[in-house]
């Protein structure tokens, strides 16, 4: 079985490339907290090692073109997926191994205006009475597997 499920925060913006079949990909990496003590956590920190993990991520798609388009650097992110490891020769002619998260699902748990208009990160798009359109924002968006959730309906 080969299943992951982590929530992280991102550790840079999504870089978004497509292949010259016109599929897009999108890869970026989240820093996701070790569970650490408060003891440990401060032990850490002060010998200078790394209290979260840095974790790549690859998102193939329509998903991929959503995560490169709303996500920036700092979000907070849940990812559902499978690891993918490989290799490659690097130009020093040295073998390089690569651990990926192939995302089968992003969600994003924290929300913002979209990158192109990134001055105002604060603004909550649940907020905005047209969501579809985002008008209020000044921007047209495709939304598409987004709905907006009213918190009458959630049972807790």
């Amino acid at each position: 079985m080969n299943s992951v499920i982590l929530i992280g925060r991102l550790t840079r913006d999504p870089e978004l490339r497509y292949l010259s079949s016109g599929m897009a990909v999108s890869r970026f990496s989240i820093a996701v907290d070790k569970d650490l003590s408060r003891e440990k956590k401060q032990e850490f920190e002060s010998k200078g090692q790394p209290t979260a993990d840095f974790i790549n991520i690859v998102v193939w798609g329509k998903q991929g073109e959503n995560c490169a388009n709303y996500l920036v650097k700092g979000r907070l992110v849940a990812i559902q997926g499978r690891i993918q490891t490989g290799s490659f020769t690097a130009q020093d002619g040295t073998k390089r191994y690569t651990t990926d998260v192939v995302a089968e699902r992003v969600q994003f748990l924290e929300w913002g205006e979209a990158r192109q208009s990134s001055q105002n990160t604060n603004r909550d798009f649940n907020t905005n009475k047209d969501f579809n359109t985002n008008k209020d924002f000044g921007m047209d968006i495709d939304m598409d597997g987004f709905h907006p959730t009213d918190d009458d309906d959630i049972p807790f």
